[in-house]
């Protein structure tokens, strides 16, 4: 609502200005929100008809990344299974790093904790991977194959 001492400065057709504010608001009639409702429910966006199934989910499960991989994966591996840009898991582990020290332990652990993606035969592992998956394989027990859907 625009207050009544607020000069109102027309610049383009249907906006206006209240103040002096940069803001350009759109002049809206009350009718026109009432004719956008309506009382009839909306279809199931996953309706599944007689004699139709749906596919099975895919089976998730939080791995290190071969592929967005900068040291050992971990950020690549949390950024495929949350969705979120690796990078940003990048910049929290070093705020952490930062903040006490933590972000190098955290992702030391998780490195050795979680199990490596299927391997790429178009990149073979360095070294560092096969004795990080040794390790692994030494803490948690021979790696298993995700179920197959």
């Amino acid at each position: 609502m625009v207050p009544p001492e607020a000069p109102l400065r027309v610049g383009h057709p249907g906006r206006i200005r209240a103040g002096s504010g940069c803001s350009l608001m759109v002049r809206r009639t009350r009718g026109r929100h009432a004719h956008g409702m309506t009382s009839t429910p909306h279809p199931a966006p996953h309706s599944v008809t007689a004699g139709q199934q749906q596919p099975p989910l895919p089976y998730r499960q939080l791995r290190r990344s071969r592929s967005e991989k900068m040291l050992g994966g971990v950020c690549g591996g949390l950024g495929e299974y949350s969705g979120l840009d690796p990078v940003l898991w990048r910049v929290a582990m070093v705020a952490l790093t930062v903040a006490g020290g933590a972000g190098v332990i955290v992702y030391l652990l998780l490195w050795v904790l979680m199990p490596p993606a299927p391997a790429d035969p178009a990149r073979p592992d360095t070294r560092l991977d096969q004795a990080v998956d040794s390790l692994h394989e030494k803490l948690t027990g021979p790696r298993s194959t995700p179920p197959a859907a």
